[in-house]
């Protein structure tokens, strides 16, 4: 192994393992791990392949304090970045809510059914694409392949100032579910090779809130943006298309310089010859990382995910319970958000107030969002903290099924403002899924398969909401508050699951001497999260 590292490329001195007083090691945050163990280490080296082997010092030991001041810096560079991108994300594939409040559908000659078509084209072309998109960034690395979809995507939003039917409609949504799909599993992987699984569900919070804040400054874009209709003899919701569009245009020319393959090749041109991290900070990087799980090292991040690995990933039945997850527990919040701006426009509130009006929901979104994820870290419970979202609104669809038609357009409002800023289980549900796939393989496949199944919901939940329900859905609504009780089930079947295959795995591996342990790992065809040594959480 190599020795820990004191001398710095800049010239500047660190405290490597031995000079690190004993006090600091008892304070600091590395944690005892596999490689510790003189008979199992060797089966958890990282490949010469590994990108970050040359940083790979089991010896190396660092303080908290270190620990704390590199994460801020990751957070920086890498965190921040990927918020903007998953920003640009959000301004071209939700301003489709901001248009339709500007009678875009009047304008084409389109039903509310035939937008429900579109929105299903766009999900069915989103869905579609998301494994292969993965595992395209997994043999391009995703440093190369999220840019050019970035771009790619960019371009088709611009074209929407110039569709006239229905037909021009449903080919920008295809191409735009297309070039999106897999960009979110895709920020995932990214940000695995960064940071912990514990880190994980805090940073993918920011994510989404990275999300939800687009959504407000949308909306107030929009409610300028709109009210050019009629300048040059053009539809506001053009404009909104065209302006928007340039701007992720931008972001994305920007990331195809920006983005690092990994956190031990960060230097280039653009980020610098000598890149973002010292030395011994890229051991500190790689090392805590695979502390935390050593699997990460075990595929390179130029790697090809052949047939055989892709059915081991799908047939890895451990995952099957949160991929159930995906299907059921967005379906609320995704039938109640596509509609909302239609909504509210049905119950007397005009363009420019529909349009900031959706605001004080995103707020409580946020502040929930970030709620959830904070309490999961700090009780380190996922299952109970992540469902409290789904008792949220299962709750409010009972009063939003029991309510009268004469009810007050403000008191609907309140209702459906308080379903948009539900507490959001998904940065949780997503490191959950993360840390339990086991293996990079695994991970890289799951990711998408979990996504697969939260678009397998947008499509259901595009055509819950029909024309001939409009405009109170009774019927769409009784069947999202059916949905919301299954998902429910869904949620006390999977905290059951876990502990009883837990308990299982783990008396057979603890029953297992060291030699036999040992021999174990050196002959197992068990991968991934199938082994008797991984315990999901």
């Amino acid at each position: 192994m190599p020795a820990s590292i004191d001398k710095q490329t800049d010239g500047s001195t660190t405290p490597s393992s031995s000079s690190i007083s004993k006090g600091d090691l008892e304070a600091s945050t590395w944690a005892a791990s596999v490689f510790e163990d003189p008979v199992l280490a060797k089966f958890y080296e990282p490949p010469e392949e590994y990108e970050g082997k040359h940083r790979f010092d089991v010896d190396a030991r660092w303080t908290p304090e270190e620990e704390r001041a590199l994460l801020r810096k990751v957070d920086f560079r890498v965190c921040l970045f990927v918020c903007i991108c998953f920003a640009a994300l959000q301004l071209d594939r939700g301003n489709i809510n901001q248009a339709v409040s500007d009678n875009m559908l009047d304008d084409l000659g389109m039903t509310t059914n035939e937008y429900n078509l579109g929105q299903t084209i766009f999900y069915v072309c989103f869905l579609f694409m998301e494994l292969p998109s993965q595992l395209i960034s997994k043999w391009l690395g995703v440093d190369r392949w999220i840019p050019f979809q970035m771009v790619a995507w960019s371009v088709v939003a611009v074209c929407q100032y110039s569709i006239t039917n229905k037909t021009g409609f449903y080919v920008t949504r295809g191409l735009l579910g297309a070039l999106e799909g897999g960009f979110i599993p895709d920020m995932v992987l990214l940000l695995s090779y960064w940071y912990t699984s514990r880190e994980l569900t805090i940073r993918l919070s920011f994510f989404w809130v990275s999300l939800t804040t687009t959504t407000i400054i949308a909306s107030f874009m929009a409610a300028g943006i709109l009210r050019m209709r009629g300048v040059g003899g053009v539809e506001g919701w053009r404009y909104l298309f065209l302006i928007e569009g340039c701007i992720t245009l931008l972001v994305g020319i920007v990331a195809v310089f920006y983005l690092p393959p990994g956190p031990t090749q960060t230097a280039s041109t653009f980020r610098g010859k000598n890149g973002w991290f010292t030395e011994r900070e890229e051991v500190i990087l790689t090392m805590r990382v695979l502390r935390d799980d050593p699997t990460k090292s075990q595929m390179h991040n130029r790697q090809y995910i052949g047939v055989r690995d892709l059915w081991k990933s799908f047939t890895d039945f451990d995952s099957w319970c949160i991929y159930a997850l995906g299907l059921t527990t967005f379906m609320i919040p995704h039938t109640i958000s596509q509609y909302l701006t239609l909504t509210l426009k049905s119950v007397g509130f005009s363009t420019f107030n529909t349009n900031l009006l959706v605001i004080p929901g995103q707020v409580l979104f946020i502040i929930n969002n970030l709620a959830l994820s904070f309490l999961s870290r700090a009780v380190n419970e996922r299952t109970f903290i992540a469902s409290l979202g789904s008792w949220w609104m299962f709750i409010l669809m009972i009063a939003l099924v029991a309510i009268p038609d004469s009810t007050s357009a403000w008191g609907k409002y309140v209702i459906l403002m308080l379903i948009t800023g539900y507490p959001y289980a998904h940065p949780i549900i997503v490191s959950w899924n993360s840390q339990n796939s086991g293996s990079v393989r695994t991970r890289s496949v799951s990711a998408s398969l979990y996504n697969i199944m939260v678009q397998l919901s947008s499509i259901i939940s595009s055509n819950i909401y029909r024309a001939d329900d409009k405009p109170y859905y009774h019927r769409g609504n009784r069947v999202l508050l059916a949905l919301g009780a299954l998902n429910l089930v869904v949620f006390g079947f999977t905290k059951v699951y876990y502990i009883l295959r837990n308990r299982h795995k783990r008396a057979e591996w603890e029953a297992l001497s060291a030699e036999e342990r040992a021999t174990y790992l050196a002959t197992t065809k068990d991968e991934g999260s199938r082994r008797l040594d991984f315990h999901g959480k």
